[in-house]
């Protein structure tokens, strides 16, 4: 008996693939218009639904009028506006990359635009939107191109995401700076960086609408050549598309929907990472939303919903003269950070040491040549720190003062210089002694407290107390940096554990963290009164300024045991770097021993940031210069990343207070600045290497 074939069940046909995709659009669509509805009813004014309506009918008072069509209506359609061509510009890129972490964030398309707005405002030239608008596009542009350049395109690469995260650091640190010199010229544009969706009149909506309009059109026509490239390049060559120059064209209009973003409503972060991850699931079931043309509509409706779903969100958990104040980037950065985090869960890339790194060894003699020049180098930097500044001294003065015997101007010049110069030299070895030991311990040669989010962790527990209890001293501060640092860590090590230190799953979560925890940073610097926010952006700065020999104690203390530890134990480190069968065969327990360093790590980034705020990559370049200089073995890399550590940290922090006296930059700002191009020269290395 012939048996016929049935066709597979799975397969929907072209009509009920219609039918579904209707449904699914039509949800989202109703779903958009409930939340813009809700939204133009919130707010300070005492305006509800019913005066909503009575503005819309033209029956209100002119005073509710006026709120709802100068204020609420604005808001309301930026919202659906930056949260439409945020999610059509993250989908764009991740279909052209292959990528699905590739967004206007991770390619840091914002943090260009910023730098690039930044440094137009610096000059004090005033712009009028569409100059702005361009402006933030070129920055945004070049951004981009540089993060692809380094990272390739191939498919699940997290190399994308590194490469974007730490030139986003690298470049808000530049434009921080330029915040800090030139303050009068830059005045409101940390509050734009942020991300707000408040407007004050229809003007940026409609003057962005047709750049987003463009923007949109441009993706659909090349919607077809975008389809070929998820076959393969080889595929798409064969149906006669030109495959870098469909790239280079999306990349193109996808940042000139971010612009359109960022011009209206600051940078707004991770709805183009979220939105197509969102819509990702649907395609999977409707075999419609696969095409280029149907599926970017609808990841544009995703992203408004994100946008007015986290402003209402917002405005309903929070009181709405608190919520005003709170930006909307604020809190879809903590949902991106949240989500982030679980992506990076389920991303199978492993990095580790290469074999040359594993094999690289340097004889006594250029250890011990290595350690005496960075000694007298070091000594030299530090007594310059202490004599150069806005008012330059001498030896002698600095000889009288040890003695007692200063006067008053003198006394107090270096009362103030001497621990600030303590502060740097401790926290820049204890930086670099934390580093060290988290890349042993995890194998992960990208691995250090501020790439991991710890730094900021502990930022947040500092800046919390600061903002609290303005008091504090400085053994309180220290436990609640440690206390910060403590529970991100748990949750960094704890999600990166699961499937092996070496993964680049423990750098991604520790950007996640990074990322939530600076949201959370941001809005406590926004809700607090003006000095303590003064305060709270000193530590996020880097800053020595105004350091006391109390301050520093803690952390002399915490360093000094934890040198004697990781001396003490530095066998045992050679032996937990190798790998994962060697520590056990040996009779070593290696949770237990892996346990105690990252604790022993987290102790003294912590008490690192709460002596000198957050500076960023010193626990990066450290470490791996001294590889490079003296070998892997822990007996001569721990004393001599230390002492680089603390000279990278001393150097920028007399450059910061000396070359632009009397103004000063953070040394936390310098050290990004000096990090981020080492930090994208080591992902080119690993590119070229394939690791």
């Amino acid at each position: 008996m012939a048996v016929t074939a049935s066709p597979p069940a799975t397969r929907p046909s072209a009509a009920a693939s219609r039918t579904g995709a209707a449904a699914v659009t039509a949800a989202l669509v109703l779903l958009v218009a409930g939340l813009a509805l809700v939204d133009i009813t919130q707010g300070t004014a005492a305006v509800g639904a019913p005066e909503v309506w009575k503005a819309l009918t033209g029956q209100a008072d002119p005073a509710d009028a006026s709120v709802v069509v100068s204020s609420r209506l604005p808001r309301m359609t930026a919202g659906l506006l930056v949260g439409a061509v945020l999610g059509m510009a993250g989908a764009a890129l991740q279909a052209v990359s292959r990528n699905v972490l590739a967004s206007p964030d991770t390619l840091a398309v914002n943090a260009g635009s910023y730098l690039a707005l930044g440094l137009a405002a610096a000059t004090g030239v005033s712009l009028p939107l569409f100059a702005s608008s361009a402006v933030a596009f070129a920055g945004g542009l070049v951004a981009a191109a540089v993060v692809l350049g380094l990272s390739g395109l191939g498919a699940g690469s997290v190399r994308l995401v590194l490469a974007g995260s730490s030139l986003t650091l690298g470049l808000t640190a530049v434009t921080e700076g330029l915040l800090l010199l030139f303050p009068r010229q830059t005045e409101g544009l940390f509050q734009w960086n942020q991300g707000s969706i408040a407007q004050n009149g229809f003007d940026g909506v409609l003057q962005m609408a047709p750049v987003a309009l463009a923007g949109l059109l441009g993706l659909l026509l090349v919607a077809r050549r975008v389809d070929a490239l998820a076959l393969g390049d080889d595929a798409a060559r064969g149906v006669g598309v030109n495959v870098r120059t469909t790239r280079i064209t999306v990349v193109v209009l996808a940042a000139l929907l971010s612009t359109a973003a960022v011009t209206l409503a600051g940078p707004i972060g991770f709805v183009g990472l979220c939105a197509p991850a969102l819509i990702r699931p649907l395609a999977r079931r409707v075999r419609a939303f696969n095409r280029a043309r149907a599926s970017l509509p609808l990841t544009g409706l995703a992203g408004a919903v994100l946008v007015l779903g986290s402003d209402v969100l917002l405005r309903t958990l929070v009181p709405a003269d608190v919520a005003v104040a709170v930006p909307t980037g604020v809190a879809t950065n903590l949902v991106g950070a949240v989500f982030l985090i679980v992506m990076a869960t389920r991303v199978r890339d492993t990095a580790g040491a290469t074999a040359s790194e594993r094999l690289r060894l340097r004889s006594r003699t250029v250890f011990l040549t290595t350690t005496a020049a960075l000694v007298v180098v070091l000594v030299g930097v530090a007594v310059a720190a202490v004599l150069l500044g806005d008012s330059k001294l001498l030896l002698g003065d600095v000889v009288n003062w040890a003695q007692g015997r200063a006067g008053r101007t003198v006394g107090f010049i270096l009362d103030t210089r001497v621990p600030r110069v303590l502060a740097a030299l401790l926290a820049g070895a204890a930086l670099a002694l934390s580093g060290t030991l988290v890349q042993a311990v995890t194998r992960n040669p990208l691995a250090e407290p501020g790439t991991l989010g710890v730094s900021n962790a502990a930022a947040l527990g500092a800046v919390l107390l600061v903002t609290t209890v303005p008091s504090v001293g400085s053994w309180s501060l220290a436990g609640a940096a440690f206390a910060g640092s403590a529970i991100g860590a748990v949750v960094v090590f704890g999600l990166a554990a699961r499937g092996g230190f070496r993964q680049n799953r423990l750098v991604l979560v520790g950007f996640g963290m990074a990322t939530g925890t600076s949201a959370l940073i941001s809005m406590l610097i926004v809700l607090t009164d003006p000095f303590n926010a003064t305060k709270a952006l000193t530590w996020l700065s880097g800053s020595t300024y105004g350091r006391t020999f109390p301050d520093i104690a803690p952390l002399a203390a915490v360093l000094t045991v934890g040198l004697f530890v990781a001396v003490l134990r530095r066998a045992e480190l050679d032996l937990i770097s190798l790998d994962e069968d060697t520590p056990r065969l040996l009779g070593l327990d290696l949770a237990r021993g892996r346990l105690a360093f990252l604790a022993l790590s987290v102790l003294l980034s912590a008490t690192a940031v709460a002596a000198a705020g957050t500076i960023g990559f010193v626990g990066l370049v450290a470490p791996h210069a001294a590889r490079a200089l003296v070998g892997r073995q822990h007996t001569r890399v721990i004393p001599v990343a230390v002492l680089l550590g603390a000279l990278l940290v001393c150097t920028a922090d007399m450059l910061g207070r000396t070359v632009i006296a009397p103004a000063q930059l953070g040394a936390g700002l310098m050290t990004a600045v000096i990090g981020t191009p080492y930090f994208l020269y080591l992902l080119m290395r690993g590119r070229r290497q394939g690791t």
